[in-house]
């Protein structure tokens, strides 16, 4: 299996990227969620991977957090949904949104994500709920446990056509004040105090 990919980056697309290794080009599939983490074309660059294979064709898909790839991986788990959708479910929304959408049991959050109907969402939420609920509480006893939750908020700020030096340094403040906002919370703060 191939677990990551580095290289310099020679195309860059909100579905695709293509990394040049030592002369190699290979497409990697990402989600919107890394697009937008990911650097400028001639700069190195670093996905983790999962490599899709069936009968009729090979797929790479390229993930810029460890969390989005673990996501996406329990996404394909879930009955009915393929490489293609679970792609979508990671574009539509960040990864902690997705946890909290899916742990909660937000049919209405998982649903506005483009191809997810009721029947999926409540399919994730069954499936997928006390998995989340189990990496969620492993995290937290892993020694040196940091929430991604800044990081998400930061890609959230920049998506919407923030600078992304300003994102962090109004991200920082509002953690330093209360670590436990839940991330929706963070980015509505941020954003009031970015404007």
């Amino acid at each position: 299996m191939i677990e990551f990919v580095r290289g310099t980056l020679v195309e860059k697309h909100p579905t695709h990227v293509v990394i040049d290794c030592h002369g190699v080009g290979y497409r990697l599939h990402i989600p919107l969620s890394s697009y937008v983490r990911t650097g400028e074309l001639g700069q190195e660059a670093r996905f983790l991977t999962y490599h899709h294979v069936r009968e009729d064709t090979e797929d790479l898909y390229g993930f810029a957090t460890t969390d989005e790839r673990e996501l996406f991986v329990m996404l394909l788990g879930v009955s009915g949904i393929g490489p293609k959708l679970a792609q979508a479910v990671l574009s539509g929304m960040p990864a902690a949104a997705l946890k909290s959408a899916l742990q909660s049991g937000d049919y209405a959050t998982l649903t506005r994500i483009p191809g997810v109907g009721r029947k999926t969402a409540e399919r994730m939420v069954l499936e997928l709920k006390d998995k989340v609920a189990r990496l969620a509480a492993e995290a937290d006893a892993a020694p040196g446990h940091t929430t991604g939750a800044a990081d998400e908020a930061v890609m959230a700020l920049v998506a919407l056509g923030f600078n992304r030096f300003e994102a962090q340094k109004a991200v920082a403040a509002i953690r330093h004040a209360d670590r436990d906002l839940p991330l929706e919370e963070v980015v509505r703060a941020a954003l009031q105090a970015v404007r």
